[in-house]
Order: structure tokens, then sequence, then C-alpha cells
């Protein structure tokens, strides 16, 4: 077994994730109509915080959209230049933190999905970030935000496995979240890759460590920005006929805040 972060492995990272990116984009429009204020005369601009690999940059951008994003891994930034130009794709990337950034242009949509938002360790590089965003969207712009929730009563790790093939590579990813350190905001990650690939087998595994929220905790957070206004909640299936609530009853919810004038 080789240790080594999976965001250093773009291609794997992109193909585990990949299925869902049609979805995902078809319901950031959605939301982005549906909720989004904003006065817009040509395409929609979209921002993406910790874009990775690009997949979901490329996607708007195939749809005509004017996409700028930005990550703090030069591996995963190489691959996404790499795809826009493979593509003919336009879009601007560059490096930068989530908890402090600068991009050029005003935004009508910004999105960070798949809880990437719980890297940030704090309560002020949280709240820094949302700042950041707020700034970055137009008035009326909507900013999409998913993460897993945290139970801090539950007992046991937690443990998801899913596959993805493409062009003859097969990616199994495993993923096991430790019980939260509540008193720490806290919990343990680890993931493993088993890649298949010219009838070579061989496992990636990487440790990170996530803050925790719980659904209190998120509507604090919420309060301390008063820049932003919870409009909805959905859930990680994007079912735009099926929001929920933000409460604790189950562990994925997908944020949908709107820039107030």
């Amino acid at each position: 077994m080789e240790a080594d972060d999976w965001y250093d492995t773009p291609l794997y990272y992109d193909i585990i994730f990949d299925a869902d990116t049609k979805l995902e984009v078809d319901f950031l429009e959605w939301v982005s109509k549906e909720f989004g204020r904003t006065r817009r005369q040509g395409p929609l601009k979209v921002l993406e915080p910790a874009c990775g690999s690009g997949r979901l940059m490329a996607e708007f951008a195939r749809r005509g959209a004017k996409v700028s994003g930005f990550d703090l891994n030069p591996h995963m930034l190489e691959f996404a230049s790499k795809r826009f130009s493979d593509e003919g794709l336009t879009g601007k990337l560059k490096q930068a933190r989530l908890e402090d950034f600068s991009v050029r242009g005003a935004f009508d949509l910004a999105h960070c999905l798949v809880s990437t938002f719980k890297y940030i360790d704090s309560g002020k590089g949280a709240r820094s970030h949302l700042e950041c965003v707020a700034r970055h969207l137009k008035t009326g712009g909507v900013y999409v935000l998913g993460l897993h929730l945290t139970d801090y009563e539950k007992p046991r790790a937690a443990h998801e496995r899913w596959e993805e093939k493409r062009d003859g590579i097969k990616v199994v990813c495993n993923t096991r979240t430790q019980p939260a350190i509540k008193a720490k905001r806290t919990e343990d990650l680890r993931s493993r890759l088993r890649i298949t690939e010219k009838r070579r087998t061989r496992t990636l595994e990487t440790h990170w460590q996530f803050r925790t929220y719980n659904a209190g905790q998120i509507r604090r957070l919420l309060k301390s920005v008063p820049e932003f206004q919870l409009i909805a909640c959905y859930d990680f299936h994007y079912d735009r006929d099926s929001p929920r609530k933000l409460d604790d009853s189950q562990e994925d919810i997908v944020l949908v805040l709107r820039k107030c004038g």
C-alpha cells in the first residue's frame, strides 16, 4: 500500500467523482435560475472555490458559462488546465486558499460541494471564507455549499464504498470516518483508492482531518455572516423536488445561500 494524498493523483480522483458531474451542474444551474436575483446580461458567471480537477468548471464551460476557479493543490490545477486546453474550453484558474482568496470578476453563482469546506479548521477561517465568497458575488447571487453534518453521538466509524471506470482504469474508493471528538470539533478520515490499470492493482491511502458541524453549529456560523441569507436546503441526491430542513435528520446537506442587498 502506498501513502499518497489523493489530491496529488487527479486522474483517479476525477474518475471516482465524475459520475455525478452532469447531475450536479443541472442542479446548480436550476438553483441559480430559481433562487438567484442578479441582473444578468450574457452568460452565467460561475466561481468554484476548491475546483479540484476542474470537472464541474469544464461542464459549465461546455454549456456556455464563464467560469473561474481556484485550488490549493498544484497537481489538480495542472490537470484542470490541461483538460481545458485539450477540449478548447475557456476558464480562469489560480492557486489560492479557501480562507483568503481574490479572483477578478463578480459572479452570479458560486459552489463548493462534497464537504471540501470542512478542511477549514477554525470558526474564524470559516467566516472568512464565507465573507470572501460574498465579496465575489453580485448582489442576489447564490452560493451553494455542500457538506456532511456530524452526529456527535455516533459511537462507530462510518464507511462508504463506491467504484467507477474510465478508459480501462477501475477505481474503487473506500472512505472511513472515525467518531468525532466533540470538544475539539474534529473527525479523522481515511480514504483508500484501489486502482486497477494495465492488469496491475495498487492501493493509495490518504489520511486527513475535518472540522465538524451539526445543524446548530451551521446556524450559528451563518448568523455570524450577515452577508448571506439561507434560502433553501437539499441533500446530495440533488433532487429539486425534495427540499429538506436544516436539521440533524440526515448527514448530508446542501445549503443555498443568497447574498443580501
